[in-house]
């Protein structure tokens, strides 16, 4: 299941630059870095845990990079990449989130 207004929220946070920017790493186009983003969205697991943003990023890169080249198509080493950019602003907008909350 995937959660729509976090896709939202990361692809606002990201904007037109950033897109242009994974779509670069990734050696597609806009609507293939889109697609990245939304299959990145869709497999970052809910809970991630406590610990500092370098030790989740290091725990959640390769599975999370593995799923999103798998259900893309692209190369594994491109997705890994990308994600450098990408998983903090996944993880940026689900702490904004979190603080509303609370």
């Amino acid at each position: 299941m995937r959660d729509e207004s976090l896709l939202r929220d990361v692809l606002a946070e990201l904007g037109d630059d950033r897109i242009q920017e994974l779509a670069g790493e990734l050696g597609t186009d806009a609507g293939g870095a889109r697609g990245v983003v939304e299959a990145t969205v869709s497999v970052v697991p809910g809970t991630i845990g406590d610990g500092t943003l370098a030790g989740v990023l290091d725990r959640i890169t390769a599975p999370t990079a593995e799923a999103v080249a798998a259900r893309t198509g692209l190369s594994l080493d491109s997705v890994t990449r990308a994600l450098e950019l990408l998983l903090p602003v996944v993880l940026s907008v689900v702490a904004e989130r979190r603080r509303a909350r609370n």
